[in-house]
């Protein structure tokens, strides 16, 4: 078990999970003309996925500082890593395909999130 690793990935997880909750307003003002409908939809789903990566982080955090051995926390940890890389899959196949460059940063930072728990737990 390498404690640094998986605080690392609750960092790099959470801060990105942040960035995306900070950036929500200018995304949304980034559309033309959005019908408020689709104005509320994009603004929803921007902060679904900051609450998201953030409750991520805080899952991972949380079991490694009370028990990061137990069998629970294992099952944190591969529940988080593999959402982690589905988040990283559909970012790939969406958002990586967006002109705009931290659109493009997503699935890379979702993978090594990832690989940081997978290193810190199982290697």
């Amino acid at each position: 078990m390498n404690l640094p690793l998986l605080y690392a990935a609750s960092g790099l997880t959470g801060l990105w999970g942040i960035a995306h909750l900070f950036a929500t307003g200018e995304v949304v003002a980034g559309f033309s003309d959005p019908t408020p409908d689709n104005r509320h939809i994009i603004t929803m789903e921007w902060i679904v996925e900051g609450v998201a990566l953030v409750s991520l982080a805080a899952f991972v955090l949380v079991a490694t500082l009370i028990e990061p051995q137990s069998a629970l926390a294992s099952a944190v940890f591969a529940v988080a890593a593999g959402t982690l890389l589905v988040l990283a899959l559909v970012s790939l196949f969406t958002g990586f395909r967006v002109g705009f460059f931290p659109y493009k940063l997503c699935p890379f930072i979702f993978v090594v999130s990832a690989a940081l728990i997978v290193w810190g737990v199982w290697w």
